[in-house]
């Protein structure tokens, strides 16, 4: 995945440079198929501009919400008293 996010930037800053176009957020967003976040390109484009080369970008995980959490702690909980329990018996 973190690795077609690099090269969708890098492609579309290449396609940019070979236009005669300087790259800029809004062209570099404009020629992206999926919609990035806007500091991801900012990213990007800053590295690129420094090193003539777009770094690796990984997509992290989706944070889940209060409420989700503790229904997951919740379940941990649920499934580690049963483990707790069944070893007791033993």
């Amino acid at each position: 995945m973190s690795s077609e996010i690099t090269q969708a930037l890098e492609q579309a800053i290449t396609s940019l440079v070979t236009e005669g176009k300087e790259p800029s957020v809004a062209l570099i967003k404009a020629r992206l198929a999926d919609p990035l976040p806007i500091p991801v390109i900012i990213k990007a484009l800053q590295a690129w501009k420094k090193n003539a080369k777009v770094p690796k970008i990984e997509k992290s995980a989706p944070t889940l919400s209060q409420e989700e959490r503790i229904l997951q702690l919740e379940q941990q909980v649920t499934a580690l008293t049963a483990r707790i329990e069944q070893l007791e018996q033993q």
